[in-house]
């Protein structure tokens, strides 16, 4: 059975756009943003091994903790924030409803 989640994106403080996403598909929160047009570089294919789609988690319900790909490959940026993540390892499921992402700054 099908169940979508809405997935805010904050593009500008106070701006934020809704993506509707299946949770059925096994969707990364990369592939997600990256079919909704944002501009995600995501060089390694959702490998863990770019940090290209570094995201901030400001809101939402509680994540999977990260794994110790991530927080190597995080450790490795010049910017990092206590919600960082790589969108690319955070699956879509059903209790992820709610979620408000900010894409990292370029470079960062």
């Amino acid at each position: 059975m099908e169940e979508d989640i809405r997935i805010y994106v904050e593009e500008a403080p106070g701006q934020r756009t809704e993506i509707v996403a299946p949770t059925d598909m096994g969707l990364s929160l990369m592939e997600l943003l990256k079919a909704s047009g944002y501009d995600i570089m995501a060089t390694c294919g959702g490998m863990a091994l770019c940090a290209t789609c570094h995201v901030e988690v400001l809101a939402g319900p509680a994540l999977p903790e990260p794994g110790d790909d991530e927080l190597d490959m995080l450790e490795t940026l010049p910017i990092v924030h206590l919600g960082s993540r790589l969108s690319c390892q955070i699956r879509l499921t059903p209790r992820m409803d709610g979620l408000v992402v900010r894409l990292a700054p370029t470079g960062a």
